[in-house]
């Protein structure tokens, strides 16, 4: 089972799959979401969003934003 991230920026959806695990820089300390995370909705300040698509490791610079988790389900809202 995988966690289906996407990632939506006031210009373009960035991302929209599959990942193994998302890691945010949170507000209150960096953190990882991996599969069956418990329901969160958590800010985001400045700094990098790292993913892991099939096909190895990404990331994103962002200047902040929110995060919204569900049932395997990762929505990010983000200003790059």
């Amino acid at each position: 089972m995988a966690l289906h991230l996407k990632i939506i920026s006031p210009e373009r959806v960035e991302f929209d799959g599959e990942v193994e695990s998302v890691a945010l820089p949170g507000t209150m300390g960096r953190f990882e979401i991996l599969t069956s995370h418990a329901p969160i909705i958590s800010s985001l300040e400045e700094g990098t969003v790292e993913y892991s698509p099939a096909g190895g490791k990404k990331s994103m610079a962002i200047r902040g934003g929110f995060v919204s988790v569900k049932d395997n389900e990762v929505s990010l809202c983000v200003e790059i």
